[in-house]
């Protein structure tokens, strides 16, 4: 490869490329890659929400568009994988964003493939993006099996898509999917011991943001534009980024001044911290944050210092599995186990998950979940609250969890999550699944079990 301008390094089209390519290789999240290459790169306001649209629209239509673009490439003898990437990334703009010229598309396009390859290679680009414009995309309805239809139009994998409709219905599976294309928003949790929403809303829009108060949780922020964690509300640990469906976990737990918690799963502490707000130290109010791992330990006590709780938050590295070994029993008033599950709650946000993930790995998921939940209950009062939550929606990490483990500790029930009533309709035997086109959150599951 000849050596990149560096007016092309800084060209917005050829970092949504870069970025693409680390991401199909496995290398780390879109979400991290995108902030890492936004820190890296001298990108105005403007060029920020392209080069995301880029990434994050690519990757959330990965499957659709190389279906649009297979006719196109089949008879070429050998496509790198970077090219393939390359025409993506230019038919999703050709497609999808209406605002850029089809002629300065093919220009870039064509540029990046001729400096990134040889002449041969823009000739190439050239030629199949022409065709696509003149040929147009093929049609949907020529796939036959419906499923794979419909996972094709969402680019969903064809077993999740199947496990989705056999969980909540073709059309609403549908709607799903679809509603996974649209941009997520970022949220912010305020302490509202410190100050309320409303003060906390009126200083943001004088920062020159435009923001919302949440409609599921009365400690969030919506921004519709503007970046949160630039704010002054941030940087005084008067405000963290957390998904308004994260917000009505602590809430969901029923929490006293006095009460001893224990977070089994705790990093990267957002939770944990909200948790620490409804705590007294000076009542003997604490919560126990465990995680595996020593750097993500770390990650929880520096957020609980910036919030100002640290005074309420104990870290500690621990796999949850051997809470039952390394506690008392019966020492918490409250546990949550907010679980590790395949995070499919998350697509918006972390599109590339529906490519990660695959269907045998995520079979082991189930085995884990119950096993620390058996861990902690010994841990538990009686009395107490076990909280259960997950950023899936996929039931068998969900209901089916819950429902083995009460099989197993007839000693505990299912009481009522408590959340705003605008929820109440997402809430099923009482527990709450939240997915993701119908209040535009994070997809989220939480129950709440009381032991006897």
């Amino acid at each position: 490869m000849a050596k990149i301008p560096k007016k092309m390094k800084r060209s917005v089209r050829f970092m949504a490329l870069m970025t693409l390519e680390r991401v199909n290789k496995g290398g780390a999240y879109s979400n991290l890659l995108l902030n890492e290459m936004i820190n890296q790169g001298d990108l105005n306001q403007k060029d920020i929400g392209l080069f995301t649209e880029l990434v994050y629209g690519t990757i959330s239509r990965h499957r659709l568009i190389a279906f649009y673009v297979a006719p196109l490439i089949a008879n070429a003898k050998k496509v790198d994988d970077w090219v393939k990437t390359l025409l993506y990334l230019s038919v999703y703009q050709l497609e999808f964003l209406d605002k850029v010229p089809d002629h300065a598309i093919l220009n870039e396009a064509v540029e990046i493939a001729k400096i990134k390859g040889n002449p041969g290679t823009g000739k190439f680009v050239n030629g199949v993006l022409r065709n696509y414009l003149r040929q147009g995309k093929p049609d949907l309805e020529t796939i036959t099996d419906e499923v794979e239809r419909l996972a094709v139009k969402l680019s969903l994998p064809n077993w999740l898509t199947q496990r989705l409709i056999n969980q909540i219905g073709y059309e609403e599976t549908e709607k799903l999917g679809l509603s996974l294309y649209q941009p997520s928003h970022v949220s912010g949790r305020i302490d509202t011991r410190k100050l309320s929403r409303e003060q906390a809303l009126d200083q943001l829009k004088e920062e020159g943001l435009d923001v919302k108060a949440s409609p599921i949780s009365p400690y969030g922020v919506i921004a519709e534009k503007g970046r949160l964690a630039s704010t002054t509300l941030f940087h005084d640990g008067l405000m963290t980024i957390q998904d308004e469906s994260s917000m009505l976990v602590a809430p969901a737990m029923q929490i006293e001044p006095e009460h001893h918690v224990l977070d089994a799963c705790a990093a990267p502490g957002g939770k944990t911290t909200h948790i620490a707000t409804f705590l007294d130290p000076t009542c003997g109010g604490e919560v126990v944050a465990l995680d595996v791992h020593d750097h993500k330990v770390k990650l929880v006590e520096e957020n609980a210092r910036r919030l100002g709780v640290a005074n309420a938050v104990f870290a500690q590295k621990m796999d949850a599995r051997e809470v039952k070994e390394q506690f008392e029993a019966e020492q918490f008033d409250r546990i949550l186990v907010d679980a590790p599950c395949s995070g499919f709650g998350l697509l918006r946000r972390k599109p590339d998950i529906r490519y990660k993930n695959n269907e045998k790995e995520l079979a082991n998921l189930p085995a884990i979940q119950l096993a620390i939940l058996e861990s902690v209950a010994t841990a538990l009062k009686p009395s107490g609250i076990l909280t259960y939550s997950t950023c899936t929606i996929l039931k068998e990490e969900n209901q089916e969890v819950v429902s083995a483990f009460l099989q197993r500790h007839p000693d505990f029930e299912k009481i009522d999550v408590l959340v705003d009533p605008v929820l109440q309709s997402s809430i099923k035997e009482k527990m709450l699944t939240l997915y993701p086109h119908q209040s535009y959150t994070d997809g989220f599951f939480i129950c709440c079990l009381r032991k006897k």
